[in-house]
């Protein structure tokens, strides 16, 4: 359990496959909320992972914050905030990609 958040320990995500350091797995993290991004940017929505917190942020663009837990929470909290489903296949989406 995370002292900061209360979160339990979580194991690493499945994209983490393959990492083989702790600057490895951090740096996909990073990648990783990178590419999440392009995907929320259309929606006006941002991720934020600092690389010791477990879980994500999500952040509106009027800066309301939710801590979600992992990536299926971050889904349906975004889906929630923006008021429809998150489409990466939206034609919004991929013009921006």
């Amino acid at each position: 359990m995370c002292s900061a958040c209360g979160y339990p320990s979580r194991p690493g995500h499945w994209t983490d496959a393959g990492a083989v350091s702790a600057g490895d797995r951090l740096r996909l993290r990073y990648t990783r909320v990178a590419a999440i991004n392009r995907l929320l940017a259309p929606y006006g929505l941002k991720a934020y992972d600092d690389g010791a917190t477990p879980g994500l942020q999500l952040i509106a663009s009027g800066g309301a914050t939710e801590l979600v837990a992992d990536l299926e929470g971050l889904w349906q909290a975004a889906a929630r905030i923006a008021g429809r489903p998150i489409d990466p296949l939206d034609a919004r989406v991929l013009s921006d990609v």
